[in-house]
């Protein structure tokens, strides 16, 4: 885990995470949020949608990014004040998720950090998106 105060970050910084994506992962994000659309948890349905197979949540790999920024970039003490995601693509069972944040703005007075937000899968991106944090 990373602990960076706020004189610490400057523009540019990066930090990566990947997680691939289990059937535990989908089951049990569906029994805490739930969220049980079929196209995440019913193989039959979803073998007649457009993906031909179960997709994982959106958020779920969403929650990917909370983890980088928490964990590695802004670090320990982080707390999210926006987030803007758009959703490019489907993410699949045993598909690894590489998650890079950048930092592309930081307010020091304001303690106010701003970094894009990437999600891709073989280098692809399946989602994109900003981060609004706050580094106290």
């Amino acid at each position: 885990m990373s602990n960076y105060t706020i004189d610490d970050l400057e523009v540019g910084m990066s930090a990566t995470m990947a997680k691939t994506v289990t059937e535990a992962d989908i089951v049990m994000f569906a029994g805490v949020t739930g969220d049980f659309n079929p196209a995440h948890i019913d193989a039959e349905y979803a073998a007649e949608s457009m993906f031909k197979e179960r997709i994982a949540h959106g958020m779920l790999s969403a929650g990917f990014i909370s983890a980088t920024l928490a964990m590695q970039l802004p670090g320990a003490g982080s707390i999210y004040l926006g987030q803007e995601l758009k959703f490019k693509a489907p993410v699949f069972i045993g598909d690894t998720v590489r998650t890079t944040v950048t930092i592309t703005s930081i307010n020091e007075k304001r303690k106010i950090v701003v970094l894009e937000t990437i999600c891709s899968v073989a280098g692809k991106p399946v989602i994109v998106g900003e981060a609004t944090m706050m580094k106290p």
